[in-house]
């Protein structure tokens, strides 16, 4: 009997020890996912207005690259917390790779930033569409949602993506909520008609949780486009989509 119950008490022990370990793993990862990002900045001391971090955001491309080639460019939001690598997954690797991966390719529920490879690693396509995670914790695309806020959407105009010698400037001119649908399998963008249906929507999109503003759209537009997931509606996307106004040179 006393054998039977060390048995019983070891087993017991043992489940709760590997209960907690998977535990702290989980708690970890959500807690954890941005990946200390911040190591990939460039220390510079002569610049530290705003304005100053949005023109070269200090990024160090020779370590991005150097940790994962399919690193690509970088975005970011002020007052937002997205701040992110972006990534397409290499061609052995599905298109979803890094829905479930970090920008070191481990497994990560919180996944990364990325694009698929329906479209070019320069945003030269009319439109591209970047994906990320709509975490609990606030971090990947979570903060997207700021722009449901009309308030918020009135003062927060800019998207800013960075490629090696390249910063890009999107306007932001719409945020709603959409479908679930494939946006690059869904609609031929090479056809005139097609993107300009399309463009005429995104300005004035169907949905009850909008805001839009005006600019001004034609064939030559590039339009970027960022989706995340919406709370508690499995079939919908929350979207905010932004064109591109000006593409500089950097050092």
């Amino acid at each position: 009997m006393k054998q039977k119950k060390l048995i019983w008490g070891t087993t017991f022990l043992i489940a709760f020890i590997i209960c907690m370990i998977c535990g702290y793993k989980i708690i970890s990862n959500l807690l954890n996912n941005d990946d200390d990002l911040s190591r990939y900045r460039k220390v510079v001391v002569t610049d530290t207005t705003l304005q100053g971090f949005v023109d070269n955001h200090n990024l160090n491309w020779k370590k991005l690259k150097k940790d994962n080639k399919d690193i690509y460019s970088w975005i970011y939001i002020p007052n937002t917390n997205v701040d992110y690598p972006v990534v397409q997954a290499s061609a052995d690797k599905p298109d979803d790779f890094y829905l479930n991966h970090n920008i070191h390719k481990q497994s990560e529920f919180a996944g990364s930033i990325y694009s698929e490879k329906h479209n070019a690693k320069d945003y030269s396509d009319p439109v591209t569409v970047l994906y990320g995670h709509n975490m609990n914790n606030g971090s990947m695309f979570k903060t997207l949602h700021n722009f449901e806020d009309p308030l918020f959407f009135r003062k927060n105009k800019y998207i800013y993506v960075y490629m090696p010698k390249r910063k890009l400037t999107f306007k932001v001119y719409s945020a709603y909520v959409y479908d679930d649908r494939h946006i690059l399998n869904s609609f031929d963008f090479n056809k005139k008609k097609i993107l300009k249906k399309y463009q005429k929507y995104t300005l004035n999109p169907e949905s009850m949780t909008r805001n839009t503003r005006k600019v001004a759209l034609n064939k030559d537009s590039k339009i970027l486009t960022l989706s995340t997931c919406t709370s508690g509606a499995e079939n919908t996307r929350y979207l905010v989509q932004g064109v591109l106004i000006a593409n500089e040179q950097t050092n």
